[in-house]
This record gives C-alpha cells, sequence and structure tokens, in this order.
C-alpha cells in the first residue's frame, strides 16, 4: 500500500480538509476500516456543517451541498475571493454529451464592451472542481480580456458519476475533448484563438488532449503538471499487476490508508484551512480503477513527450513535493516544441494558484496572462 500512498503524491491534494466517509452503492466497497472524521468547518453554520456530512457520491447530492456553500464563498478570506474582478460574465451550464453523461461546465467572459483575444479552456486536478478556487483564478484572466471555460470531468465536481471515480483515464480525456469541442464550436468562439490549461492532474488531461488533437490548438499551459511519475515513486511492476487485477475484481473500491497531504501543496496555512468550504471536492481514500488509470496515464505520457508541439508555458513551485519540479523540467526538455517557457518559482510548493501568499499568487496569474498575451 505504500506504492498507493506514493500515487496519491503524484495525483496532487484534493483542495479540501480532512476526509470525509463515503456511503455509496453497495459495490462501492470500502476498505478502510470505521468513518474519517468530518471537516472542521471552523465558524461554520449549522446548515453548512449538515451539508458537509452528506454523503456526495452521486452529483445530485453534490449539487445541493454546492447550492449551500456557494453562497459563503465570496466571503473567505482569500484574494481570489476578496479581490475578484467585477463585471465578468458568468454562465453556468449542465449538458448531456454522446455518451449520455450530464456534464457541468462554466464560462467566465471579459466585461461587456471588452473585446475577446482567445479562448482559455481548464482541466481541473484530481478530486477538485472547477466551482471553487479556480473561479477567482478565472476571473482574473478573463479581465484580461480571455473567455475562460472549464468543466467538471465525470465522477468530479456537479457533473454525473460516481464519486473519485475514474473507469478509463482516456475516456475522461475523450468526454473533455466532445465538451470542449462543442463550445469551440460556438459562433462567438469559433474565430478566436483556443489554448488548454491544465492543473495538477489536470495537467495530464491537458497533454492527452493536446496528443490526440496535436492541431487544434494555439498552446497549452500547465500549471504543476502530473507528466510523469518518478523512478522514485514508481510502485515495483508486480505491484502494478496486483493492483490492476484487483481493480478489475473491485474497481470502485476505495484504497486504504489514506494520508492527507495537503499541507504539501499549500505553503500559506490560513489559506490551507479554507480549502474545507471546498465541499465537493473528492477527499476520500483513491478508488482502485482510478490510481491504476492514473498510472497508466503518466506512463503513456512519458512515452510521448516528444511529440509535444505546441507553444508550450509550465509554472511549477521549486519546493513542490507533490508533483516533482524535476519532471517539469524534464518534459521542457524533451518536448519538441521550439516556442517553450518553464517557470520555477522559488519556494513555492504544489499549489501555486491557490495557497501561497498573496503576490506570488498574483505573479502566477499574471505569468499566465502575459504568455497568453504574447501568443495572441
Amino acid at each position: 500500500m505504500a506504492a498507493i500512498s506514493q500515487l496519491q503524491r503524484i495525483a496532487g491534494p484534493r483542495h479540501a480538509g480532512a476526509p470525509r466517509p463515503g456511503t455509496g452503492r453497495r459495490a462501492s466497497v470500502a476498505v478502510a476500516a470505521g468513518k474519517a472524521p468530518l471537516p472542521r468547518l471552523e465558524g461554520a453554520s449549522e446548515e453548512l456543517r449538515a451539508a458537509a456530512a452528506q454523503s456526495l457520491d452521486w452529483a445530485p447530492a453534490r449539487r445541493r451541498v454546492r447550492g449551500v456553500f456557494a453562497p459563503v464563498l465570496p466571503t473567505l478570506d482569500h484574494c481570489l475571493f476578496k479581490m475578484a474582478p467585477k463585471g465578468i460574465q458568468m454562465e453556468e451550464n449542465f449538458e448531456t454529451n454522446s455518451k449520455g453523461v450530464e456534464i457541468f461546465w462554466k464560462s467566465w467572459l471579459p466585461r461587456e464592451g471588452t473585446a475577446t483575444k482567445a479562448a482559455l479552456f481548464f482541466c481541473h486536478g484530481y478530486g477538485d472542481t472547477c466551482t471553487f478556487f479556480f473561479e477567482g483564478v478565472a476571473k482574473r484572466i478573463a479581465a484580461a480580456g480571455y473567455a475562460v471555460y472549464a468543466m467538471d470531468y465525470p465522477g468530479f465536481g456537479l457533473s454525473y458519476g460516481l464519486h473519485g471515480y475514474i473507469s478509463s483515464f482516456d475516456g475522461m480525456v475523450d468526454h473533455v475533448i466532445e465538451q470542449y469541442a462543442r463550445i469551440r464550436g460556438r459562433a462567438d468562439v469559433r474565430e478566436l484563438p483556443h489554448f488548454l490549461l491544465g492543473q495538477s492532474m489536470g495537467g495530464a488531461v491537458a497533454l492527452k488532449v493536446h496528443l490526440k488533437q496535436p492541431k487544434e490548438w494555439d498552446g497549452v499551459l500547465l500549471v504543476a503538471p502530473m507528466c510523469k511519475i518518478s523512478e522514485d515513486v514508481t510502485p515495483p511492476a508486480p505491484v502494478l499487476k496486483a493492483l490492476s487485477m484487483l481493480s478489475c475484481l473491485l474497481p470502485e473500491a476505495k484504497l486504504f490508508p489514506q494520508k492527507d497531504i495537503g499541507d504539501l501543496g499549500f505553503r500559506d496555512p490560513v489559506k490551507r484551512k479554507l480549502c474545507e468550504y471546498n465541499a465537493i471536492s473528492y477527499n476520500d481514500q483513491m478508488r482502485l480503477r482510478t490510481a491504476v488509470e492514473l498510472l497508466k496515464a503518466t506512463r503513456d505520457i512519458e512515452s510521448q513527450l516528444e511529440k509535444i508541439c505546441s507553444p508550450l508555458l509550465i509554472l511549477h513551485g521549486a519546493a513542490d513535493q507533490v508533483t516533482d519540479p524535476h519532471v517539469s523540467e524534464f518534459l521542457y526538455e524533451k518536448a519538441s516544441t521550439e516556442d517553450k517557457t518553464l517557470k520555477l518559482y522559488e519556494g513555492a510548493y504544489h499549489s501555486i494558484l491557490e495557497g501561497e501568499p498573496d503576490d506570488r499568487i498574483s505573479t502566477a496569474i499574471n505569468d499566465i496572462i502575459s504568455w497568453l498575451d504574447s501568443h495572441c
């Protein structure tokens, strides 16, 4: 099981508090004994605490809980919420795709009367949603003249599916490709430059999208990407084989032990506590099939790094203990594109867009905007 703990480090922190118990359908077998403690939610109302205590295995419950927590977010003591630009045009949608899965997606558009320079499509990290910290990031980028689009993957956030379950990483990538193709085909988006932004596990998603559509994107931006598993944390071949076999028998089973690694992701402890308000994140034990799929995905990406031909921006905290910044250096060296930039932030942890001091967060977001400006 040590291999699983290492895999959870590679997948990245889930931007949430202490693990919550899962009480899903009978086919979801919880390996861990007993129940994990609920998020503390210091200073929260009884209504918020009751909402956070619900089982979030299925989308209707996650949507109800998000509705309870949404009015609280603007009041949280975080620069992404307190200093969010005003006048950004926002729209939320639920759309059923060709596979019959209802997908949640959201847009943040520049203020009315502001010309749109390009469209940016976001891929979120493991266990996360596009409706918490990314809201503030998206508003800042939209205020700079960009149309920003984001979706929750099946099984995450507000989209349909068993919470935290990835039956196929390639299948999840195909959901992203289909949803973003629909948006990119809209009259107000079609003629704009199109860029991908992926964070942590979302970096792997963005790279897979690019590898499947190498000519369709004008650039790829990666933040602390999960794109290769270092040799010192790669499980031995026999362990990988055992995991793969077990995942066929109990694909939805949750793994034990579980280690909360959020402190490794957030350098600012005050911002770390606010993660508990990301109530619809998946922060329970990683499911067996999910673990196997993440391993397969990173190995596949590692074997194709030379095929990355799009203009490339990589941002990474130099003190990141979740996804290795040396792996980003390896990606930078291997990518075949000549238009590539790597920025390492000295002393920064994994969550450089959410968990650093305010000035560092602003620097990272401004670096994204400046790179986009230079490529439009």
